[in-house]
């Protein structure tokens, strides 16, 4: 497979997670060899877990299927960029690349705002590349939102 097949999966699993109530973030985590190691959405909210965004959750399934913390040469792709905690946890598992789709200018934490792979305490700096699919990501993040300020407008008249 390749990364647009991968990120349609996290796509996919942004969608699914739209669907729980979720913030539609989707990610996959792939081996070396392109085998599908873990399939994730966000899921904060079910499950009361401020840290269970997708790309956490990915991780910890991956680590845990493979019996070991560090995830040497796997790549994740995700559908949007990953906040300061999920890239530290990136460079804590020693993934190797990092795909992303939509940038995050407020929260994101590779590209924009503290950008951690760029700190010096920063131990271990994957390949990563943004904008894969970013318009698909960020049609269905956009949809998203401005669907759940209309439900919590207040009645006009």
């Amino acid at each position: 497979m390749d990364e647009p097949s991968f990120m349609d999966m996290a796509l996919a699993e942004a969608r699914a997670a739209a669907a729980r109530d979720e913030v539609p973030v989707g990610a996959v985590l792939v081996d070396p060899q392109g085998r599908v190691l873990a399939r994730a959405g966000n899921r904060p909210l079910e499950l009361a877990d401020p840290t269970a965004h997708a790309e956490i959750l990915a991780i910890r399934e991956a680590a845990k299927g493979l019996g070991r913390p560090r995830l040497d040469g796997c790549a994740l792709y995700v559908t949007l960029e990953p906040c300061p905690m999920c890239a530290q946890a990136i460079a804590l598992a020693h993934l190797g690349r990092l795909v992303f789709a939509a940038y995050d200018p407020k929260g994101g934490g590779v590209e924009h705002g503290p950008r951690i792979f760029d700190q010096p305490t920063c131990h271990h700096r994957p390949e990563w590349v943004g904008g894969v699919r970013e318009s698909a990501a960020a049609t269905l993040l956009r949809e998203f939102f401005q669907a759940r300020r209309i439900d919590s407008a207040p009645p006009l008249g």
